[in-house]
């Protein structure tokens, strides 16, 4: 059964593809993210918390283009007002570069999290991509490791990004929440209020063109909505005049596999506005 879904996948793609001409992919990218042969990550001993090398920040030359429009986004219940996202700290507004961010947000302590943390996770990619991905917080490698995405859940995430003809380094990746939560459970309203203000910043100045929001919790917390991300997925939003796109968090599609069609269907919308559309080689 599993071999007969993908085959129709890839034959509705190509099919696609020959009205909707554009870049090539190699098909084997698009089947690796398909699918999932990645083993399991050995356990590894806790770390010693890294001192992450400063990255120069040098500002673009060329203004970047801006992403086409979208429809504006549907009205949906926000969260109740006891557990609203807090605005940024104003001192955070004063930050300029992400490695003036990030000794910041490795030395925090504003929610119970830090106590049970093994490291903070800050985020990484390009400084100035134009795409950026939001999750919901690190688990157990990203703890271990200090890094987002590095897990079965990461290792999906990169064969999304490479079949979307991106390559991870031109990409930026950021968690709701920097510190893991026990056991991964969903981050608590006041543990993402405490945390949201970093990931704004982030934003702010990263300046992205489009935003992925991996999974309902990056929707809920970064957007103040509260429907599910089945209601929600393939659907532009918008955060301070980004188009935002949701979908399915890695970690779903590997426990519902089926859905990863879904997910390949949100992803071309975004490869469209950076003008990039599958196409068959050969």
């Amino acid at each position: 059964m599993a071999q007969e879904f993908f085959e129709s996948l890839i034959a509705c793609i190509r099919k696609d593809a020959e009205t909707h001409p554009g870049q090539s992919i190699d098909p084997d990218v698009l089947r690796e993210f398909m699918t999932d042969r990645t083993p399991p990550v050995p356990a590894r001993k806790p770390a010693p918390r890294p001192v992450q090398a400063a990255v120069p920040a040098a500002p673009r030359s060329i203004p970047r283009p801006i992403p086409a429009p979208v429809s504006a986004p549907s009205p949906g219940r926000e969260l109740p007002q006891a557990a609203r996202i807090a605005p940024a700290p104003a001192a955070l507004e004063r930050i300029g570069s992400l490695d003036e961010l990030r000794p910041i947000v490795l030395a925090c302590s504003r929610c119970p999290l830090a106590a049970t943390r093994h490291n903070v996770v800050f985020g990484e990619g390009d400084p100035h991509a134009k795409l950026m991905f939001i999750g919901e917080g690190p688990g157990y490698d990203e703890d271990m490791q200090g890094r987002p995405f590095v897990g079965r859940a990461g290792q999906l995430l990169n064969k999304m990004i490479a079949a979307m003809q991106f390559a991870r380094e031109e990409v930026y990746i950021a968690n709701v929440v920097k510190c893991r939560p026990p056991g991964n459970r969903v981050p608590s309203p006041d543990e993402a209020a405490a945390c949201i203000g970093y990931l704004k910043r982030q934003i702010k100045l990263v300046q992205p063109e489009v935003i992925v929001l991996l999974g309902a919790t990056a929707v809920n917390f970064l957007l103040g909505k509260r429907d599910g991300i089945t209601k929600l997925r393939g659907k532009w939003l918008g955060y301070e005049g980004i188009p935002v796109m949701p979908t399915f968090h890695p970690a779903f599609l590997l426990r519902q596999e089926s859905a990863k069609r879904e997910a390949w269907a949100d992803l071309q919308q975004v490869m469209k506005v950076f003008g990039k559309v599958y196409r068959r080689q050969g």
